[in-house]
C-alpha cells in the first residue's frame, strides 16, 4: 500500500524555515480496512513513508507529526529518532491516565512534545509539565483571548507556535505576545503599503527574463548579460553540473554553456535566477514553495502531454508568489513582466488549464486531499501520478535551492 505526504513550513521570528509539519495519507481509501484509525495513521507513517527517511522529506529539518490516542499509548513515536521529530498530541485525543503516562515516558526518553490546536481549556493542564511547544490556531482562538490567557504561562518553559497566520500584522502582534514559531502564508503575501523599488541590477535581471520570453532566442544577447556578472556565470555552470544534465561537459565559452543546456532549460534557469535575486531579503520559504510549484506544474503539463506548454507551466508555478516578493498586487506585477497571456490568465483570473495545475499544487501543500482529488478529476489526472509527482517536486526543489542559494 502506498502512502503520500504533504509538508507545511514552520518559521521562526526571522521568517526562516526551521521545521516542517508532515501530513500523511494512504492511496485511494485513506484508511486500512478493519484497523483502528489511530493505529492506521501511525502504521502509514512508520511502515511506509518514514522508512524512506524523515530527513529526505524535510531536508534534515525536524518533522512535526500528529499522533492520535492509540498511537501514543502504543508508543508509535519511539519507532522514530527523537532528534528528527516533534510529537504532536492532537486535540481529539481521549485524555486518560494511560495516555498521560505514555506522554510522560516519551518526554523522559528525550522526545519533544507539542499540544496541537490548544484552546486554553484547563483539561489540558495535566500535560503541561512535559510539553515543550503549544500550538494555537489563531483562526479559531481570537487575539483578545490569547492576550487574556497567556500571562498564566509566563513562568513555564514553553515555546508558542501560531498556526494559520495569514497576514504580517498578525505575525507582528503574535510576536509581541511571545510567539516564536509560526505556520501560515503570512510570509508570502504582499505588504500592500510597501513596494520594492526595482534597482538597476534587478532591472538587469528582468531584461534577462524579457530575452528568455522572446520568440527568437538571442543567445548572443543573453551571453552578453551573463558575461557582465560573475555570480550569474558561476550559478550557470553549477546548474549545468546539477543532477539531470548527464555527465559534466567541458565548457569553452559562455555561449557554449547557454547552447549546451538549450533554450527550454535556459528559460527555466533564468526564471530561477530572477526570482532568487528578487527574493533577496524575503523568507527562503517563498522561493522553496515557488520551486515546488514550478516543477510540479511542469511535470503535470508533461503528463498531460501539453508538449508546447511545460515551460509555461513551470513559469506559472515559479511566479505564483511574485506578488509577495515585490509587495504589489498580482495584476500590477503582470503588467511589468513580459510573459505569455496564458500565464497571466492563470495567475490573475485563475480560470485556465495552467490555473488548475497550480491549484492542484497549492491544495497538496495544505494536505487537502479531498480537494486535490476533485481538482485532479477536473483535468482527468490519475491520483497516483500527481501524488508521486508532488513528492518528486519537493526533492527537486530542495536540490535546486542548494545550487541557487550559493
Amino acid at each position: 500500500m502506498d502512502s503520500y505526504i504533504a509538508r507545511q513550513p514552520i518559521l521562526n521570528l526571522k521568517k526562516e524555515t526551521v521545521a516542517f509539519e508532515l501530513l500523511f495519507r494512504d492511496g485511494e481509501a485513506n484508511s486500512f480496512p478493519n484497523i483502528d484509525a489511530d493505529k492506521a495513521i501511525s502504521k502509514i507513517i512508520v511502515d511506509n513513508q518514514l522508512t524512506l527517511g524523515i530527513n529526505e522529506i524535510t531536508g534534515n529539518l525536524p518533522a512535526f507529526i500528529n499522533f492520535h490516542t492509540n498511537a501514543l499509548v502504543h508508543h508509535f513515536p519511539t519507532f522514530l529518532d527523537k532528534k528528527d521529530i516533534v510529537v504532536e498530541i492532537l486535540e481529539s485525543v481521549i485524555i486518560s491516565e494511560e495516555l498521560i503516562n505514555a506522554c510522560k515516558k516519551l518526554k523522559a526518553k528525550g522526545y519533544t512534545l507539542a499540544l496541537d490546536d490548544y484552546d486554553f481549556d484547563t483539561k489540558w493542564d495535566v500535560f503541561l509539565p512535559f510539553i515543550d511547544i503549544i500550538k494555537v490556531d489563531v483562526f479559531e482562538v481570537n487575539m483578545e483571548d490569547i492576550k487574556r490567557f497567556l500571562p498564566r504561562f509566563h513562568d513555564m518553559k514553553i515555546e508558542w507556535l501560531a498556526e494559520k497566520v495569514e497576514t504580517l500584522i498578525e505575525f507582528e502582534q503574535l510576536k509581541e505576545l511571545g510567539f516564536t514559531l509560526f505556520q501560515g502564508y503570512f510570509f508570502a503575501k504582499p505588504e500592500m503599503l510597501k513596494k520594492v523599488n526595482i534597482t538597476a541590477s534587478k532591472q538587469h535581471l528582468i531584461d534577462l527574463m524579457k530575452h528568455s520570453c522572446s520568440t527568437e532566442f538571442d543567445f548572443d544577447a543573453i551571453s552578453d548579460i551573463f558575461s557582465k556578472d560573475l555570480g550569474l556565470t558561476y550559478k550557470l555552470l553549477r546548474f549545468i553540473n546539477s543532477p539531470g544534465y548527464g555527465p559534466s561537459k567541458e565548457i569553452s565559452s559562455l555561449k557554449h554553456a547557454l547552447i549546451y543546456i538549450g533554450d527550454v532549460e535556459l528559460k527555466k534557469f533564468i526564471a530561477l535566477l530572477v526570482f532568487a535575486d528578487l527574493n533577496e531579503g524575503k523568507p527562503e520559504e517563498i522561493f522553496r514553495s515557488s520551486l515546488i510549484r514550478a516543477k510540479f506544474c511542469e511535470k503535470i503539463s508533461t503528463i498531460q502531454e501539453d508538449k508546447k506548454n511545460p515551460p509555461k507551466a513551470f513559469l506559472t508555478g515559479m511566479l505564483s508568489h511574485i506578488d509577495g516578493v515585490l509587495n504589489q498586487s498580482i495584476s500590477d506585477v503582470m503588467k511589468i513582466l513580459p510573459i505569455h497571456e496564458d500565464i497571466k490568465t492563470a495567475l490573475v483570473k485563475k480560470d485556465n488549464y495552467l490555473a488548475k495545475y497550480l491549484e492542484l499544487s497549492m491544495v497538496l501543500e495544505q494536505g487537502n486531499w479531498e480537494k486535490a482529488k476533485n481538482t485532479s478529476h477536473s483535468i482527468k489526472l490519475n491520483e497516483e501520478a500527481y501524488l508521486d509527482t508532488y513528492k518528486e517536486s519537493i526533492q527537486w526543489s530542495d536540490a535546486m535551492l542548494a545550487i541557487i542559494s550559493k
